[in-house]
């Protein structure tokens, strides 16, 4: 199904070959019940998942997909594809765009490009702590809100899953204040704010695929890069940069997305189905991520890593303050209403 309200200014010919080519490719290697209706169902979805089939984002997917099938006795049926076996991606939130794929979960650093107020995750130090950010996400003058903004990009925001907290690992020198990111190189999403948050430190951004950073790491190309605990341990960095330091700069949120056309096809009381088992599917995931989360670090104390927790964010926020003022008058509306939900012992 085509978008009827994506960016068409924003996609290049190249861009709309690629993503169908992709898309075809993809659905060629589908089993033939996911490409059209069986049984009693009325709608096949697809979800498009990155992450692998037991990474709690994936359970949230299938917990989700296995509500609205049982919420809708069956007759309308999502099928998570994980593992990437759809594409990277970048090249997923353009093909749900295009309406090629229905939907998928996704990070929000890369959504900023299709709707530019998701950025606001790539700020360092908004956030106190986990409960800081959901009272944010939950709050529908803040993330419900924010969700909303994607509309105009051709999307439809179900809810948000717990992304965790990224932090600071290295090969070699322990960190433990901000002058210690002085001279060093980190490996960086490609975000113009990423960048400038290491920049604001005296460190070194280096742009590069997830998938290049291990080697990297080993032959001294980098000196460290950046991560949430499941994501440090499953790819193996620790083994090679053994010293990480708990300063949780950043929590990017992460997104449930189906594509605004095939949304707005469904009758009322679908969309409501379907909103409801996302948000149902909230408190599963955030458990699961939870539980990850606290087995990886036990696996970590276990293979000798050294975790430094920072207990006094103050430093780190006024080292980066460049960054807030560089970017927050854009997000000024979302930056109060998070300040608003700070407890009150800390106005």
């Amino acid at each position: 199904m085509a978008n009827r309200i994506g960016r068409p200014t924003s996609l290049s010919r190249r861009t709309i070959l690629r993503a169908g080519a992709m898309g075809a490719a993809a659905l060629a290697t589908l089993p033939l019940a996911a490409c059209g209706p069986g049984g009693n169902a009325e709608h096949y979805f697809r979800l498009a998942e990155t992450h692998p089939e037991d990474y709690p984002t994936t359970l949230g997917d299938k917990r989700f997909a296995e509500l609205v099938r049982e919420r809708s006795s069956g007759r309308i049926q999502i099928q998570v594809f994980a593992g990437g076996r759809l594409g990277e991606e970048a090249d997923i939130i353009e093909q749900v765009q295009l309406g090629v794929i229905e939907m998928t979960r996704v990070s929000s650093a890369p959504m900023a490009e299709f709707a530019t107020p998701m950025g606001l995750f790539g700020l360092p130090y908004i956030f106190d702590d986990a409960d800081h950010m959901w009272r944010f996400l939950d709050a529908d003058d803040g993330g419900q809100k924010l969700l909303g903004e994607m509309e105009t990009a051709g999307f439809k925001g179900l809810c948000y899953f717990d992304p965790g907290a990224r932090s600071f690992y290295t090969t070699d020198k322990v960190i433990t204040s901000p002058e210690d990111v002085r001279g060093l190189k980190f490996r960086v999403q490609e975000t113009a704010v990423i960048m400038d948050f290491i920049e604001a430190l005296g460190g070194s951004p280096t742009p590069m695929g997830y998938g290049e950073v291990y080697s990297s790491l080993q032959s001294g190309l980098l000196d460290g890069a950046e991560n949430n605990p499941p994501s440090y341990y499953s790819a193996s960095h620790y083994e090679i940069a053994p010293n990480y330091t708990l300063d949780e700069h950043m929590r990017v949120a992460e997104i449930l997305i189906v594509n605004r056309s095939v949304w707005e096809d469904l009758p009322a009381e679908d969309q409501d189905l379907l909103q409801q088992a996302a948000a149902d599917a909230v408190p599963f995931q955030k458990e699961k991520w939870n539980a990850q989360v606290d087995a990886d670090m036990q696996k970590l104390r276990d293979a000798g890593v050294t975790i430094t927790r920072v207990g006094d964010i103050t430093p780190w926020r006024a080292a980066t303050q460049s960054v807030i003022d560089k970017y927050g008058e854009q997000y000024a509306e979302y930056l109060d209403r998070i300040d608003a939900l700070r407890p009150s012992s800390q106005h």
